[in-house]
């Protein structure tokens, strides 16, 4: 098939596009070699300044080591008494303000005199400059450190005193602040960080001290700038990503001079920082290239509206009227020139085509939508059907009894039981289709599983068959599950009757529980205590293949109109919601495994207690009744009237406003909540409310409550009463409604 021509119009904003994309091209390239140039220069000049700094660093050193020198050869060193000797040590170090400490060890190790004049009694012998000092023949001896008092990161220069003889007299020990060593004279540029480590690649000072993350005595080896600071003593850059998480620029001092100190410098930067400028010129450029770009587009757009628009207005005009339904629209000469009046020719000639064949279209348009409607919903209503058959066969079945005359008044009761039982049965399953579609919130406490289990199993045992045998293996001690009881009731039969219909000739349906306490990474739920019940049989089994999608909304294995496909999807959901998940194993010939692992409970399972119905009371206040389904609407009337009350209806929310503005009187409003007519049952009650205000309010709806929770729900505070419903129910709703206080 020859594939479509493109337009002029389109052509021509083509050629603009590829016009505009010469210079977007060229202005990405100059950014990114902007950027490149950017780091590369920045880069050397990280590496000067680390370099300053190390040799700032090593010129301090040998200040140290030439101040020592001189101090040596202080009387007051060599001198018995301490007092002396510490507060001349004092002098020196306010003199000289880049120490924290300045002090002499004997050869015993012992402390003799210190700056800080402490008077402490000191053994240095664990120190390992001390060692070295006292054993080594080197001048000096260095060594990164935190001071054990101090807490700060101090290089300890230990200069050996020595006699003639070359016997150690006293270590000089100078311990030279690093942190106010690495500030540098000039501050460095927004961003820049100067960083000094030891050779295991602690950190011992940052400056300034914001900014990346890094702090004073962090360990860094093994980490890439570690690794980086590490690999050699000689310069060299490199890009790493701090734990800020932002990408830094690092540069490394040549350290080899600082070898014998065990120091290492760095200086680094964000890369942000350093491609700023590159960036900014980047926008302008990108500016200008938006700027020229809609005015090339611009300049295209206004030459074809003139030069294409124009001339095929009536082209489209002719072509919109066909599409609104005018078979008989053609275009009206003259007829342009060129492709556009060949273009005019054939829509002329297809319109006379199209008149023929509308008819054919739509009609096979309209079957093939029935066919895909049928097909969505015939997954849902062939399950339903089948529920609500068996329920409506139960209902005429015992209707037929009643109404004849061979019943006595035992079983006309107990007929009158069954199709009660019936109707509550086909609330319940409304109920369950309403909560999948809404999702209801569920109410979850402390549930013994394993008293669950046992208190459905004479259930079971009726409702799957003597064909099927029921195994339970309760877990002893069993922990008590956070979830709502009745919704797990509802799932665990559910999973019992998908095993019966797994089993057709009989089988075995075990249910099992165990406890569950699941480690970080064990699964996709939160560590912790788990209860776990396991469905098993040995049915058919399901196909790989099924297996992926059983969990899915409608889908079903079973034959059409035997089930609904929403059995293990409501499970599935009713599990995730109630924070925990389900899991499914099974395979062809063996039967399927279905576990659900529920969260613990933090609490002790809740005593049961049976609490005495409510007393049904009637009353004798007025009660307007709005409803328009007609039969609802009587039985609702003759139900309150039974009760005493006195009764005015409505059958729309219109005809109610209008008995209110007109004055009736009556004590509630008894109102269904979605009717037709333009006025629901909560605009009505506001505008009931704003004439009479504090009117007591009850609603009314077949949809369950958390339907509402949308725009144009009841007020939270205004009762619902759900249909169906008793006399009962209505009676206790009514008088909760009356006797509420004003609100």
């Amino acid at each position: 098939m020859e594939s479509p021509r493109l337009s002029i119009r389109a052509r021509l904003l083509m050629v603009a596009l590829l016009a505009t994309l010469l210079p977007a091209l060229l202005a990405l390239l100059r950014f990114q070699d902007d950027r490149r140039a950017q780091v590369a220069a920045d880069g050397q000049r990280l590496a000067a300044l680390a370099q300053a700094q190390a040799e700032d660093l090593r010129q301090r050193i040998l200040a140290t080591t030439q101040l020592q020198f001189g101090l040596a050869r202080a009387s007051v060193l060599v001198q018995p008494d301490r007092t002396a000797c510490s507060a001349f040590l004092s002098e020196v170090r306010e003199a000289h303000p880049q120490y924290t400490g300045i002090l002499t060890i004997n050869p015993d190790g012992r402390l003799f005199c210190d700056s800080l004049r402490s008077g402490r009694e000191l053994d240095l012998n664990d120190r390992g400059y001390f060692q070295r000092a006292r054993s080594s023949s080197e001048a000096v001896v260095l060594e990164p450190a935190f001071g054990r008092l101090t807490g700060r990161a101090v290089l300890q220069v230990a200069y050996p005193v020595r006699t003639p003889d070359a016997s150690l007299r006293f270590v000089l020990l100078a311990s030279l602040d690093l942190a106010r060593a690495m500030r540098p004279a000039v501050q460095p540029t927004a961003g820049r960080r100067l960083l000094l480590l030891d050779d295991n690649g602690q950190v011992l000072a940052v400056s300034p001290a914001d900014g990346t993350g890094l702090q004073g005595g962090m360990q860094l080896a093994g980490t890439p700038l570690g690794q980086f600071a590490a690999a050699s003593r000689e310069a060299g850059t490199t890009e790493v990503v701090m734990p800020d998480g932002q990408r830094h620029v690092w540069a490394r001092a040549d350290v080899r001079a600082l070898a014998p100190a065990g120091l290492r410098v760095l200086a680094g930067a964000p890369e942000a920082t350093i491609v700023a400028a590159a960036d900014q010129r980047f926008r302008r450029d990108a500016a200008w290239y938006a700027a020229f770009a809609a005015a090339l587009f611009l300049t295209v757009w206004w030459m074809a509206e003139r030069a294409i628009r124009r001339p095929i207005a009536r082209m489209t005009g002719m072509a919109g009227r066909l599409a609104s339904g005018d078979l008989q629209a053609r275009v009206d000469g003259p007829l342009p020139r060129g492709e556009l009046g060949t273009l005019a020719t054939a829509l002329n000639q297809a319109a006379a085509a199209l008149q023929a064949q509308r008819t054919d279209i739509g009609a096979l348009h309209a079957r093939l939508s029935q066919s895909q409607r049928l097909e969505a919903v015939g997954q849902l209503t062939g399950g339903v059907a089948h529920d609500f058959n068996n329920l409506l066969t139960v209902v005429l079945g015992h209707a037929d009894l009643l109404a004849g005359d061979r019943l006595d008044a035992a079983q006309r009761r107990q007929a009158l039981h069954m199709l009660i039982g019936a109707a509550e049965r086909g609330a319940v399953l409304t109920r369950q289709l309403l909560a999948y579609a809404r999702q209801q919130p569920l109410a979850p406490s402390a549930v013994d599983v394993n008293q669950l289990v046992m208190a459905i199993h004479p259930m079971l045992q009726r409702t799957l068959g003597e064909h099927i045998e029921i195994a339970v293996d309760g877990a002893p001690q069993l922990w008590p599950a956070m979830v709502d009881a009745t919704q797990l009731e509802s799932a665990l039969l559910n999973l019992c009757l998908n095993a019966r219909d797994a089993m057709p000739s009989g089988g075995r349906l075990t249910l099992h529980t165990s406890r569950l306490t699941l480690q970080p990474g064990d699964a996709d739920l939160p560590a912790g205590d788990y209860v776990r019940l396991r469905v098993s049989d040995t049915g058919s089994g399901i196909a790989a293949d099924d297996l992926q999608r059983v969990f899915e909304p409608f889908f079903t294995t079973k034959e059409k109109g035997k089930g609904t496909g929403l059995g293990l999807a409501m499970v599935y959901g009713f599990v995730r919601q109630s924070g925990g998940q389900i899991g499914i194993s099974s395979e062809p010939g063996h039967g399927t495994t279905v576990q659900l692992d529920l969260p613990r409970a933090s609490s002790p399972v809740a005593a049961a207690t049976a609490l005495p119905p409510a007393a049904v009371r009637g009353g004798h206040e007025t009660l307007l009744v709005v409803e328009d389904d007609e039969l609802v609407r009587l039985l609702a009337s003759a139900e309150l009237q039974a009760l005493g009350y006195r009764v005015v209806e409505a059958a729309n929310g219109v005809d109610a406003l209008r008995l209110i503005e007109q004055g009736q009187a009556f004590d509630l409003l008894f109102t269904d909540v979605i009717m037709p007519g333009g006025l629901s049952g909560r605009e009505l009650a506001d505008a009931a409310r704003r004439l009479r205000p504090g009117l007591p309010v009850l609603f009314t709806s077949g949809y369950t409550e958390d339907a509402f929770a949308q725009p144009g729900r009841p007020d939270a505070g205004l009762p619902l009463l759900p249909k169906p419903y008793r006399r009962a129910e209505l009676a206790r709703a009514v008088r909760a409604a009356l006797e509420r206080p004003p609100g």
